[in-house]
């Protein structure tokens, strides 16, 4: 039996293959996202080749160039002849590579471009190292001696032995300073700063006995003889980090002397095997994931960004479900249904659409500076004119975004209370429940389930903003956690790192955008993993209430 166009347009069936198409379309470029992401950030810490070849200077003097390969790209020849590069008539195009060379400190920059035509008698020498340095990135070249406290040791078996066993000396040394300077004098700094507060509190209010300025210089004596005794440590194992060092000579023959405290891992990528490649690039992955960045944010890990993420989220999440859930209870239950709660559910809809940069503008301008300049003004006086509150930090970061979102936890809890019959409702109340204890023990358990689909929406708008943060906490570099051992351990008022403004300081503030476009698909995709962690977290507390109130469904 033959159907006609129009009846079959009217069957309904294109309309499903157009669905069930652009639903396969979406997914396919989200997978394509990701998998973009993922290739591009993930290729990032595995050890490159390092080649090394003969090339021509723009002055057609020769050099030895050594480096790794990033990308390679074909130039038209219009271009490369506008550059002064002289090429045949016969050549519309031309292959060329982006090496990462290293040496910034005597080359003056990490990545140069080469035409493929002038690498003369490529090779990939193992004997070539490369050394991740604290300061003016990789170096490329080869190593000559090591000065092992005072002996000069040589020979190539002897002096990679010699230069491992130092390395992992001043790496030990170099955790023992962190840990010195970071806990213990970061603890002996935060006393001295509240002893001064007490005093300057004891001053600007006139309530000070002679009791309590003796205390506080007591305390103080003690706190400056263990500060002393952590200085005298501190210098020695400075004196140690600071007593090797090494002999490196570039592939053009320079030779440079690197000390050990500069120097954060050695190694041969052209002479690694396949399970020790394989155990360097997790060794990476956990640095960028576990370590503090270094380098303007180009080289080391991202922790104090994914620490202050995560933190940011936890606390306008406790912040932003109770006024939510509250809000939506009132209008749904309480709120006599008329032209005024119809108005407000429009104003909460259309707060969804506000552009968060304006949420940004009002953080600032309310509970930075009025709401946190008052609070200095009561409770913190003695430590002004700097501001404990009256600044941006965690807490306003948290409140803003809390702001922001508060209209999706309102919009989804009001669906879930919507959906519960009333009958329900009339049941509890004619077995003697009041209105307060039916709300409490059934409307609210039930609805449960929609107060998580909500608060996970809140999660996934928050945990990627940036604009608004620039205003109210987020910073380029705060190593600093906002929750450690020092009191009082959970600091509100602490400027933090986040992974979205990390992602946008990298990528488009960098000066050195070669080194710094890995970075922004790793993090990117760390992001999107920590998002998906915490959405899963909500995910499955939903499903477990879902269950546990089944009668939603009736």
């Amino acid at each position: 039996m033959r159907v006609s166009v129009s009846e079959w347009l009217k069957s309904g069936t294109p309309w499903v293959w157009l669905n069930a198409g652009a639903v396969a379309i979406s997914l396919i470029m989200v997978i394509g996202l990701l998998g973009l992401i993922a290739v591009r950030g993930l290729e990032h810490f595995w050890p490159a080749q390092v080649l090394q070849a003969k090339t021509v200077a723009p002055d057609n003097s020769t050099y030895v160039v050594a480096g790794e390969v990033v990308e390679s790209e074909m130039v038209s020849a219009v271009q490369l002849r506008s550059s002064g590069v002289q090429l045949a008539d016969d050549i519309d195009f031309a292959e060329r590579y982006l090496l990462k060379v290293g040496n910034r400190d005597i080359t003056g920059s990490d990545f140069t471009w080469v035409l493929k035509r002038d690498l003369k008698e490529p090779a990939y020498p193992e004997e070539i190292i490369v050394i991740e340095r604290r300061e003016w990135g990789n170096f490329y070249g080869y190593l000559d001696s090591v000065s092992k406290d005072g002996q000069i040791i040589t020979g190539s078996d002897q002096v990679w032995q010699a230069f491992q066993d130092v390395i992992d000396r001043a790496l030990g040394i170099h955790d023992d300073i962190y840990d010195v300077e970071k806990s213990e004098i970061g603890g002996i700094n935060s006393r001295f700063e509240r002893l001064r507060l007490r005093e300057r509190g004891y001053e600007i209010r006139n309530n000070g006995t002679a009791e309590d300025f003796a205390d506080i210089a007591a305390r103080r004596a003690e706190l400056d003889a263990e500060y002393e005794a952590l200085q005298v440590r501190l210098t020695e194992l400075y004196n140690a980090f600071n007593r090797d060092s090494i002999s490196v000579r570039t592939a053009n023959g320079k030779i440079i002397e690197i000390n050990l405290s500069k120097v954060v891992r050695a190694y041969q990528p052209n002479a690694m095997g396949l399970i020790d490649k394989i155990g360097f690039y997790f060794s990476k992955l956990w640095e960028f994931v576990a370590d503090d960045p270094r380098e303007a944010n180009t080289e080391g890990g991202i922790f104090p960004a994914i620490y202050g993420t995560v933190m940011m989220v936890i606390i306008m999440s406790i912040f932003v479900t109770p006024f939510g859930v509250v809000a939506a209870v009132y209008l749904r239950e309480y709120a006599k249904q008329g032209v005024l709660t119809r108005t407000i559910r429009i104003a909460v809809n259309n707060l969804a659409g506000v552009p968060s940069i304006v949420y940004g503008v009002f953080g600032l301008g309310f509970f930075i500076y009025f709401l946190g300049g008052h609070i200095d003004n009561l409770f913190f006086v003695e430590a002004k004119p700097a501001p404990t509150f009256g600044t941006p930090g965690l807490l306003w970061a948290s409140l803003t975004l809390a702001l922001l979102t508060v209209p999706v936890v309102i919009v989804a809890t009001e669906e879930g209370l919507s959906r519960i019959p009333r009958s329900i409702r009339e049941g509890s109340l004619a077995l003697g429940a009041t209105k307060w204890e039916t709300l409490w023990r059934v409307i609210l358990p039930m609805s449960s389930p929609a107060m998580m689909t909500g608060l996970i929406l809140a999660v996934a708008r928050a945990a990627g903003e940036v604009a608004p943060l620039m205003l109210v906490g987020v910073v380029k570099l705060a190593p600093s956690l906002p929750l450690d051992g020092n009191y009082p351990y959970l600091h509100l008022d602490q400027k933090f790192m986040h992974l979205g403004f990390h992602i946008y300081d990298v990528g488009f503030q960098s000066p050195n955008v070669e080194a710094a476009r890995p970075l922004v698909y790793a993090t990117a995709l760390l992001l999107v993993a920590v998002i998906a962690v915490l959405n899963l977290t909500s995910v499955t507390i939903r499903n477990h209430l879902r269950e546990k109130y089944k009668a939603l469904e009736v």
